[in-house]
């Protein structure tokens, strides 16, 4: 089931994404580059104090904003569903050991409140989550 709900995300978000195209008149397709792809878990240590897990969440989003700032993070998203799955990030760097050095800066991921999963992820550098049709091109 979990594998089913990640494809339909995946392949959900490839279509918006290559119907966007604003690129210029290189195809969608001809775009094609690495992202790397972060799954959310919940981690083993989850007991923290109610003061403390809020304070651990406050760093958490510091951090996703400073990543986001710098062009390293380029989605980032909770899950709603209260389940194992936490929510997702999507970066844009070089290597996975760049990513992982970043993931480690997060406040949830050290204290052992989130694990990830991490994967490399290929789409075209186009696209946005705004609502309704996609413009056409022209």
């Amino acid at each position: 089931m979990k594998k089913g709900i990640l494809f339909l995300l995946v392949t959900l978000f490839t279509t918006m994404v290559m119907a966007q195209n604003n690129q210029g008149s290189k195809k969608p397709e001809e775009q094609i580059r690495k992202y790397w792809f972060v799954m959310l878990i919940k981690g083993p240590n989850r007991n923290q104090d109610s003061a403390t897990a809020a304070k651990i969440q406050k760093g958490h989003m510091d951090n996703m904003d400073r990543l986001y700032n710098e062009g390293k993070l380029k989605v980032a998203g909770p899950f709603g569903d209260g389940k194992d799955w936490q929510g997702i990030f999507i970066f844009d760097c070089a290597t996975k050991e760049e990513v992982e050095t970043l993931l480690k800066t997060d406040p949830a991921i050290a204290a052992g409140r989130l694990i990830y999963d991490l994967r490399p992820w290929y789409t075209a550098p186009i696209g946005s989550f705004v609502p309704g049709k996609p413009k056409q091109a022209h």
